[in-house]
């Protein structure tokens, strides 16, 4: 393997004795040398099974270390690995497994009473149990690893949510990840005096590669995350004296509503972070109330998946913005038959070393999204005069209602400014008249009673009439995905049985 792709190999070298991986709940702590010589064991393990350079090595966990132990070992040895949405149904899991034929597969003890069955399509399987569990990450170590691994080499596929679709296999090679890793520590500042508590899903990109990777690889710390809520994690940030945090909308949602926010000065915080979905702007006025930093990013599995930075300073006069591109990539916008101008929306596409090599299995689905290096992200984007990006939806979801463009979440952002919304999501209904009508759907807070009537004029106050959602659906919780995104697919298939 090439030195500088084993950048875990020389952060070892570097900081052998600084806390590198902490578990939230058992507060075991592991030393750089520590992970690198658990990785070198695990290589060392599947060798011994039979894996070799390209194989697929599955993995069904809740966030643990085994995500950090199986990737670095597969870094080390060639292989790839293909963390699975613990979430999804068995039968969607092993429409997975049949699509990436791994040759070996580890399952977590939580998911101990469908081991039987997943192994029924993947015959090479493992438990991750406390006991067997260390046998493996204490395997004797092999005196080297003797493949002639390249940067464009597969390291991770990692599978899209399937919200729009099938589960598509996004490949990303060595390259990529340590790509998106440099470009975020540079843009970023990021410093080894950087501790991150992170609960997105490991089996995500965002659990992953949006900060894990980069902390790490700069001599940073990182708290791996049990079941997120508010009060656990305002505790666990003041207790691992965190420095920044990557949560979603729908997280800091809960966590700006507990009595531990509202008590907690965050004195050791530098930023918190937004990621996955627009972020309602009565959370920037929660964090601005407190004299807290807060800012928004963009990112998806397919490209690194960090691609803008903003400064907190900026943040809070630019709010809903991600910023501008960072140091290693690239940015355009697009009609359908020139570029975008200042002000006007287009489709946003991405270009750097840290994107994604292709779709496992799909040529098609691979074309349509990459071309000539770019990847079209299907999501829409402005930039004002200053070179500000916003972005303001999936090109998906915009709604075309009587020939007039309408953004959903400009609505969005209009409705949840009332203190009776607890959540809100507005997409496009099929209509004999207008083609499509703007439908509300809506979660009011517990003592709320306020209906369409009062809804409609305030509406009115600030969209033009054909922004105006004609149906307001009024539900007692929105669906999610796996993320803490709002499924807006869900929403759609719902509205035909309400």
């Amino acid at each position: 393997m090439r030195w500088e792709l084993d950048w875990l190999n020389n952060r070892a070298r570097l900081s052998p004795e600084k806390d590198a991986i902490i578990d939230e709940k058992t507060n075991q702590a592991w030393t750089f040398k520590e992970v690198n010589e658990r990785a070198r064991s695990v290589a060392s393990w599947l060798l011994s099974q039979g894996v070799r350079k390209g194989d697929r090595v599955a993995l069904l966990s809740p966030n643990d270390i085994s995500y950090f132990d199986l990737l670095f070992a597969c870094g080390k040895m060639g292989a790839i690995l293909v963390p699975l949405n613990w979430r999804l149904s068995q039968h969607e899991i092993s429409e997975i497994l049949q699509d990436c034929t791994p040759v070996l597969i580890g399952i977590h003890q939580q998911f101990e009473t469908i081991y039987e069955q997943l192994t029924n399509v993947c015959p090479n399987s493992f438990l991750i149990r406390a006991e067997n569990y260390l046998e493996i990450s204490s395997y004797p170590i092999r005196d080297s690893f003797t493949e002639d691994i390249i940067e464009t080499d597969p390291l991770a596929m990692i599978y899209t949510g399937g919200t729009t679709g099938k589960p598509k296999g996004v490949v990303l090679s060595h390259q990529s990840i340590l790509w998106n890793g440099m470009n975020t520590i540079i843009s970023w500042s990021l410093t080894a005096e950087d501790v991150t508590v992170n609960y997105l899903p490991m089996f995500h990109t965002g659990g992953i590669n949006a900060l894990s990777i980069p902390v790490l690889m700069i001599g940073g710390t990182v708290v791996i995350g049990d079941q997120f809520t508010g009060q656990k994690a305002v505790e666990s940030i003041n207790r691992h004296r965190c420095t920044i945090i990557l949560l979603v909308p729908t997280m800091y949602h809960l966590l700006i509503q507990t009595d531990d926010f509202q008590g907690s000065d965050f004195p050791t915080m530098k930023i918190f972070l937004s990621g996955a979905a627009p972020c309602p702007l009565q959370i920037y006025e929660a964090f601005q109330k407190k004299g807290l930093a807060f800012k928004e990013g963009y990112g998806l599995t397919e490209a690194g998946p960090n691609n803008f930075y903003i400064s907190p300073e900026d943040a809070r006069i630019k709010r809903g913005s991600v910023g501008k591109p960072m140091l290693f990539n690239s940015i355009k916008l697009v009609k359908p038959d020139r570029e975008a101008k200042n002000n006007e929306v287009g489709e946003l596409l991405i270009k750097g070393k840290h994107a994604f090599s292709f779709y496992w299995n799909n040529e098609q689905a691979t074309s349509e999204t990459l071309m000539e290096g770019w990847i079209h992200t299907g999501d829409l984007a402005k930039r004002d005069e200053e070179g500000f990006y916003y972005i303001v939806g999936r090109k998906k979801d915009m709604i075309i209602t009587g020939g007039e463009n309408v953004y959903p979440l400009e609505i969005e952002q209009w409705l949840a400014e009332l203190p009776d919304i607890d959540e809100v999501a507005v997409l496009g209904l099929p209509d004999k008249k207008w083609g499509e009508i703007v439908t509300a759907f809506i979660v009011l807070k517990d003592s709320s009673t306020v209906g369409e009537e009062e809804l409609r004029p305030y509406c009115e106050h600030k969209l033009g009439r054909y922004k105006i959602p004609k149906r307001f659906i009024f539900l007692e919780e929105l669906p999610k995905t796996h993320v803490g995104k709002i499924d807006k697919k869900k929403l759609k298939e719902m509205s035909t049985i309400i």
